[in-house]
């Protein structure tokens, strides 16, 4: 059974930052991409950024280009960094896994998050930005 665990998340000012992490087990490791979703509440859970399992490409959300930045440093942990954090960016964020080993390559940014969606979800960590 393949479980994330997110942390990192937490309460922080306007303008501040936050690294939040992901680690994966319970697979062999291997090639699998990885990403971040995020919910705020009262809206619909909407993309972050996604990395595939070489760490060579990203993809990001226009609300997260410029200021946040995904990466990885092994085949099963990816973290988010977040800087100049809004009000806006409160949310539950959650890590996703793709269920196959398989290259993205082909792929374009809606068919990641399509994959994304469809694989393995972290149980979210809460990250507050005050005004």
């Amino acid at each position: 059974q393949v479980q994330l665990v997110e942390s990192g998340g937490g309460l922080v000012q306007a303008g501040g930052s936050l690294r939040l992490s992901c680690v994966a087990s319970g697979r062999t490791p291997g090639r699998y991409g990885m990403g971040w979703f995020r919910q705020a509440p009262g809206k619909e859970r909407e993309f972050v950024a996604a990395i595939r399992w070489s760490g060579g490409m990203t993809y990001s959300a226009d609300s997260a280009k410029g200021r946040f930045t995904i990466s990885r440093d092994n085949a099963n942990t990816v973290y988010l960094q977040m800087n100049s954090l809004k009000p806006e960016d409160t949310a539950v964020y959650y890590c996703v896994a793709d269920s196959l080993a398989r290259s993205w390559a082909a792929l374009t940014t809606a068919q990641v998050m399509a994959v994304l969606e469809g694989g393995y979800w972290g149980q979210g960590t809460q990250v507050t930005v005050s005004s």
